[in-house]
């Protein structure tokens, strides 16, 4: 069982690794430009498909991360 989860922990981390850079690196966080109509900016197409999975990815991580922990 322990092995099973150490192996999806490396598989998942490189999954992980590589979906956040594969992400647009176009993308700031400039304040000054901010204004009323901020809420209205919605991700689509390849962009949500890539944070939802980053998302996916990560909680994943979590579980089999506190998993390992507490099998050990």
């Amino acid at each position: 069982m322990l092995d099973i989860l150490k192996f999806s922990e490396i598989i998942i981390a490189i999954l992980l690794i590589f979906i956040v850079l594969i992400q647009n690196k176009n993308v700031s966080l400039n304040l000054s430009d901010m204004s009323s109509w901020m809420w209205e900016i919605t991700k689509r197409g390849p962009e949500k498909i890539l944070q939802n999975a980053t998302i996916v990815l990560w909680v994943l991580f979590v579980i089999n991360s506190i998993a390992l922990f507490l099998l050990k």
